[in-house]
C-alpha cells in the first residue's frame, strides 16, 4: 500500500461540476469515458492524489450504482480509491492477513486528448468485502499506465493546492471502523485525535472517523445530520494560503477563514462536500 489514490465525487452534471471545480481554482483534465460503462469523468491531478468527478453520460448502460447514489444522497463523495503499486501482490498479502480480496480486476477508460486520439490509461482494482474495508466504499488501485492520466502541466492549480490530507467520514461507531484498517495498515497506523478516530495511510493522508453529531459540529455548513457511514467533507493542502483565497476570491467563491490557517468552503460550491484548504 502507498497511500490514498483519488477521491471519487458523485455528481448529477459533469459539465457543471466541472465549471464548479474550475472555480475552485483548479486545472481539470479533458474528459474521460469508463469502456464498456455509461459513466465519465473529470479529474484533478496534484501532486499527491487526485479528485474524479464522476457522471452518467448514458442511463441505459451500466453506472455501478452511481445513479442509486445519486437518487439516494444527490451528489457528493461516493467513494475512496486507495493506492498500491501491485495489486496482484497486494491480494496475496491481504489473504495471508485473512482478508477476502476480489481481483485484481482490470478496467480502462478513453481519456480525451486536445486535437488528437483518445489514449486509454488501465488500471488494476481489488476490492474487499465492505466489512474489511468498512464505510468508504472504497477500493484499490494500481495504475498500470501513471504516464497517461499525469500529464504535464495538470498538477499545476491556480489555487496552490498539492495534495489530499484528509478525509472525514461519519460512523455510528468510530472506534470500531477505525480499528479495522489495523489489519490492512497495522495498530500504529490507528490513533485517537480529541475528536475522530484517524487512519494513517502511509503518504501523509489521513482517514478521521467521527460520529454523525460529532461531524454536524466540525461542519457547519452541513444542513442536515449526515447518515451512517458518510463521507462528508475533504481537506486539500495548499502550498500557498494567501494564493488559494485570492484564487477563490476571483472566482466569486465564498469561504470562512478559520484558526489554525484553513479555508473552508460550503457542499453547495464543492459538488456537495464540505471542502477545506489548509497550510
Amino acid at each position: 500500500m502507498s497511500g490514498l489514490d483519488h477521491l471519487i465525487y458523485g455528481v448529477a452534471n459533469l459539465e457543471t461540476a466541472r465549471e464548479q471545480f474550475r472555480r475552485l481554482g483548479f486545472v481539470v483534465t479533458p474528459r474521460g469515458r469508463h469502456k464498456g460503462w455509461g459513466t465519465a469523468n473529470y479529474c484533478v491531478m496534484l501532486r499527491q492524489g487526485y479528485l474524479e468527478l464522476l457522471g452518467i453520460i448514458d442511463p441505459s448502460q451500466f453506472s455501478n450504482n452511481l445513479d442509486r447514489f445519486l437518487a439516494k444522497h444527490g451528489e457528493g463523495l461516493l467513494g475512496i480509491a486507495l493506492a498500491t503499486q501491485e495489486a496482484g501482490a497486494l491480494a496475496a498479502s491481504l489473504t495471508e492477513r485473512g482478508l477476502h480480496p476480489d481481483g485484481p480486476h482490470a478496467l480502462a477508460r478513453l481519456l480525451e486528448t486536445e486535437g488528437g486520439a483518445p489514449v486509454e490509461p488501465a488500471f488494476s482494482l481489488l476490492r474487499l468485502p465492505p466489512e474489511e474495508l468498512p464505510a468508504i466504499n472504497g477500493f484499490f488501485t494500481q495504475h498500470l499506465t501513471p504516464e497517461l492520466l499525469r500529464q504535464p502541466g495538470w498538477d499545476t492549480h491556480p489555487n496552490a493546492v498539492t495534495g489530499i490530507a484528509s478525509v472525514t467520514i461519519a460512523v455510528d461507531n468510530p472506534e470500531a471502523v477505525a480499528c479495522a484498517y489495523e489489519t490492512i495498515y497495522g495498530r500504529s497506523a490507528v490513533v485517537p485525535t480529541d475528536d475522530a478516530w484517524a487512519v494513517h495511510l502511509g503518504d501523509g493522508s489521513v482517514l478521521l472517523f467521527v460520529t454523525p453529531e460529532e461531524a454536524a459540529t466540525l461542519y457547519p455548513p452541513l444542513t442536515d445530520l449526515p447518515e451512517s457511514p458518510t463521507i462528508v467533507a475533504t481537506a486539500l493542502r495548499s502550498a500557498d494560503l494567501a494564493q488559494t483565497a485570492a484564487a477563490l476570491t476571483a472566482n466569486g467563491v465564498t469561504f470562512d477563514s478559520l484558526p489554525g490557517s484553513v479555508l473552508r468552503v460550503a457542499p453547495v460550491q464543492a459538488c456537495g462536500g464540505v471542502l477545506e484548504f489548509i497550510g
